[in-house]
This record gives structure tokens, C-alpha cells and sequence, in this order.
């Protein structure tokens, strides 16, 4: 009998044995960086049900799949904190950001978030996501649900029915609020109508992403009043895309990381995310004064000369003092629906194409028939690399694409959609060394996981879900370019979502695993 019981311990001991050291994945011989910031360490990771199991020595282990990470680096999957995710529904698969090595991505910023929230996501649940997503609720999209296109204050019915929207929203599994307040109609907002909104984000444990009110001439006071929402709202505040935009702006993030400094230490919650370019994305609006476009009478406004005059001189001032950079060349069409032989010229080559005279007073006059013509999205060579590599220093800085979601052929995108984060891995650690690699892992992963409140996603640990990028460290860059977008890039070579493998050896598998994600039901 003693034997028997013996026997049955044995078996027993041999079977937990063999059951805790069975995986539904396991990778091996990785060097891993956990997400912290820390130091890598060369280990083992095993995966079942979607999550990391184990980690340490798993060479004895046994598993249905085996990825040989040998000379790879293994990092959480990386995290867009700002992305343009508005054709998810025609790319579910989100491959432009899947590519680079992303398992979440945060949309709904620059004050467009989806509305009804609830609705929206209920929909994207029912498609196979690349990726996993989250969203914010837009503040442009409550003020103009509420006051339309109007330049006005919302009166008190009126603001109490923009704070139930963020209020539905958030109990919907928003991460927040966004707003972009350099454009229609968020523009016409004074700042207690946002911190009334904020507020209400902030009660629901959400986090406020700002395109701040001006990011040329007006960059410090607008930071100043982000500074002051976060202040006035206790909410905490990312500046999303933080950058300086025009000649005249140059140098000055080092006053605005100043700024956030000092906010900081006296206990404000103030990040920021930023894309490793030295151009930006936006419709060709971004030239008009936001005046002209009030209540959607632009055409009518054009029509009189007088008006016409100032909504010129307005143009004239941009392109020489904001995001123009007093050079037509700097001005690039990625989208132009109603001409798409432009797409990837510039300003001063329509000028051309048009034979007209390569002027500012001309290029205005193109700025006008665009905008009449149905608008453009449009790139502005208009930063400085210096800014780009300050600001991506800052420790409190995360990383975001600001990417459209893209596939080959359509339109001509900025380069950001397909690189961001091969990007910075390549150039900005590689090549430039501007940060450390553990040091941009960090920023990709666990310190956007923290800030927006993702549940064990963005580190390296047991019990969290296995959303994995593999990439190799010597290798890894960025291929897309601004004459040539449509690149993905190398040396990202495994990505897992949910446990899934979704990129192998560079490729997609066609297995969709992402999820939509509610910061209120994780």
C-alpha cells in the first residue's frame, strides 16, 4: 500500500512538473527589456492564455511554439498615444501600425473623438482588430454635437448637456478627454468651458491630451494654459505632438520643458508625447484665420473683397511666421481628393504647374482655392531637429505617431504612419543616440501604460497580457519617407497581441487578436 501511495505522489509531482513547465508559447533566449527603464536581462518567456506565465530558465520547458529570440531584443508591444485611428473600419487590421512593433493604440485625440462613444465601440467590437484600442472623447466633437460651428460660449443648459456627454462617455470606457484648440470649433472655447469639460474626465479617474491652442507664435502662453487646466481641473495633462513650430519658434521647448518642469514640482501632473519628425500633418485650413472659417461661411466670406483681403494677409502671416516657414517648399500635399496628381508636390510646384510667379501673395491665393476646392491634408516642413531631440530627452515624454491609419497606394502620407517607432529605435538611439534604448522602450511602453491607466499591459511580467514586440536591435529603422511614404519598416520581426502571434519574421500572420479596450472594464 505504502508503494501504491508512492507511485500515485510520483505520478502526481510528474504531472504538476510537466503541466507548470507546458506553454502555448515560449520565447527563448531573448534579451528583455521589462519595460521600467531598467537594465535587459537575457531570459525566457512563457506564454498560455494570452498571457506571460513564467519568466526565467524555460529551455526544458515544453510548448506548441518556440521563437528563437537569439540576438533580438524583446520588449512589451509598443503603445501609440496618439493616433488617428478613423479608418479602422475599412483597415481593421491596422497593419501600418502593427508593422512597427504597436499592440495599443490610444484614438479619438485633437478633440475628435467618436460620438455616440458606446455605439462606436460596440461596432469596432464585432470586427478582427490588428490591434488592441482605446479611445478618448473629443471636445471638438461635444461642442459641435451642442453649438455646432458657432463662435460663442455655450450657456449654462447648453454646458451641462457638453458635461453629460463626457460624463456618458466616460462610464462608456473613454481614457479621457482631447481637445484641439487650434482648430474649428474648439478654437472658440474660452478656458473655463474646458475645465468645466475636464473636470468631469477627471472625476472618472480620465487624463486630459491637448493640441494645444498654438504651437508657433502663441506655443508658451498655450502650454501656460494647459499648465493651468491641469491646475484649475486636477486632471492630469498630456501635451500631445509637443512641438515648436516655425523659424521664429525654434529653441523654445527648452521654455516649455521649463515650464513643465516647474509645473511638476509643485505637484501638477503635466507629460507629453511627441513623433520623431521635424514636420507636421494637418488639413491646409491650418493656414486660414480660424475666423474665416466660422460657421462654415468661408465661401461667402471669399466672395467679398474686403474680406478676402484680410483672410489673405491672414495666410501671408502663417506662411511666414507659423507653420508655412517662409517657404513654399515647406508646404507638401499628402491628400487631395479633388487633384491627386498633387499629392506629394508642394505648394511652390502647383505655383508652377499653374505658371504663376513663385511668391508668398500667389501661394496665398492657392491656400484660398484649396480650401474652396474641398481642402487638403497637408505636411509642414516647418520644425527644428533640435526641438525633435530636447524634447524626446525629457523624461516625462511619451511617444505617439499622430499616423493616419494607411495602406500602400493611397494618398501620400507623412512618413509617420509607417516609421514612428522604428524611428526612434534606429535613428534617435542607434544612430543619434539622443536617448538609450531601455530608455525609448520605457517611453513606448510602461510609461504610457501608466499614464493613461492600461491594466497590465505595457511591462514585461507575470500575469500580464502578452503583448510582445520582438525586434532586432542592429537592424531596426524606419523606411518610409517624405517622397516616398508607403515603406514599412525592418527589423521588426515578431509582434504578439493577446498572446497571438501577428507579425513572424516580419510578416503578418492574418491572425487579428487586438480588442477594444474600456479604461472602466479591463
Amino acid at each position: 500500500m505504502k508503494n501504491i501511495l508512492l507511485s500515485l505522489l510520483l505520478l502526481c509531482l510528474l504531472s504538476c512538473s510537466k503541466k507548470q513547465n507546458s506553454f502555448d508559447l515560449i520565447i527563448l533566449n531573448g534579451t528583455v527589456y521589462d519595460g521600467t527603464g531598467n537594465n535587459p536581462s537575457q531570459m525566457d518567456l512563457g506564454i498560455t492564455g494570452g498571457k506571460i506565465q513564467q519568466i526565467g530558465d524555460l529551455k526544458d520547458a515544453n510548448s506548441e511554439k518556440i521563437i528563437d529570440a537569439s540576438g533580438l531584443a524583446v520588449a512589451p508591444g509598443f503603445i501609440d498615444m496618439h493616433t488617428h485611428l478613423e479608418p479602422i473600419m475599412e483597415l481593421p487590421s491596422a497593419e501600418s501600425l502593427l508593422r512597427q512593433g504597436v499592440t495599443f493604440a490610444l484614438g479619438g485625440p485633437d478633440g475628435g473623438g467618436p460620438w455616440p462613444f458606446g455605439s462606436y465601440l460596440d461596432s469596432l467590437d464585432k470586427l478582427s482588430l490588428g490591434i488592441n484600442v482605446g479611445y478618448l472623447i473629443g471636445h471638438n466633437t461635444i461642442r459641435r454635437t451642442v453649438l455646432g460651428m458657432e463662435d460663442r460660449s455655450p450657456n449654462a443648459e447648453e454646458l451641462s448637456q457638453m458635461e453629460n456627454i463626457v460624463q456618458t462617455a466616460m462610464d462608456e470606457g473613454a481614457f479621457g478627454i482631447s481637445t484641439g484648440l487650434k482648430y474649428l470649433p474648439g478654437t472658440f472655447s474660452e478656458l473655463d468651458e474646458v475645465i468645466s469639460l475636464s473636470k468631469v474626465a477627471s472625476d472618472n479617474n480620465g487624463i486630459y491630451t491637448s493640441h494645444l491652442r498654438e504651437e508657433g507664435l502663441g506655443l508658451i502662453d498655450a502650454v501656460k494654459e494647459a499648465i493651468q487646466i491641469s491646475k484649475d481641473a486636477s486632471i492630469p495633462v498630456v501635451l500631445t505632438h509637443h512641438k515648436a513650430m516655425g523659424i521664429k519658434m525654434w529653441g523654445a521647448s527648452s521654455q516649455t520643458l521649463a515650464l513643465v518642469d516647474s509645473a511638476r514640482s509643485v505637484g501638477l501632473d503635466i507629460m507629453m508625447d511627441q513623433y520623431p519628425y521635424a514636420a507636421s500633418h494637418t488639413g491646409i485650413s491650418i493656414l486660414i484665420p480660424s475666423w474665416a472659417m466660422e460657421g462654415n461661411k468661408f465661401q461667402e466670406r471669399v466672395k467679398e473683397p474686403a474680406l478676402k483681403d484680410s483672410i489673405k494677409a491672414g495666410i501671408i502671416f502663417n506662411i511666414l511666421n507659423d507653420r508655412g516657414g517662409r517657404d513654399l517648399r515647406r508646404i507638401q500635399f499628402s491628400r487631395v481628393s479633388w487633384d491627386e496628381n498633387l499629392e506629394g508636390k508642394t505648394l511652390h510646384d502647383w505655383l508652377e504647374i499653374e505658371g504663376l510667379e513663385n511668391t508668398i501673395e500667389n501661394g496665398a491665393e492657392l491656400v484660398i482655392q484649396a480650401q474652396l476646392n474641398g481642402g487638403t491634408g497637408t505636411i509642414y516642413h516647418a520644425m527644428d531637429e533640435g526641438d525633435v531631440a530636447n524634447i524626446m530627452k525629457h523624461p516625462m515624454t511619451m511617444i505617439g505617431s499622430d499616423g493616419r491609419l494607411s495602406q500602400p497606394g493611397n494618398g501620400h502620407p507623412h512618413p509617420r504612419a509607417y516609421g514612428t517607432f522604428p524611428r526612434v529605435l534606429g535613428h534617435y538611439v542607434r544612430e543619434e543616440k539622443v536617448i538609450t534604448l531601455q530608455t525609448a522602450i520605457h517611453k513606448m511602453t510602461g510609461l504610457s501604460a501608466q499614464r493613461i491607466g492600461l491594466k497590465q499591459r505595457g511591462f514585461i511580467k507575470e500575469g500580464y497580457f502578452a503583448d510582445i514586440t520582438i525586434f532586432n536591435p542592429e537592424t531596426v529603422i524606419d523606411k518610409s519617407t517624405f517622397t516616398d511614404p508607403h515603406q514599412y519598416p525592418e527589423g521588426i520581426e515578431y509582434v504578439l497581441v493577446n498572446g497571438d502571434i501577428e507579425v513572424e519574421n516580419g510578416e503578418l500572420t492574418g491572425k487579428f487578436s487586438g480588442k477594444v479596450i474600456r479604461k472602466n472594464n479591463q
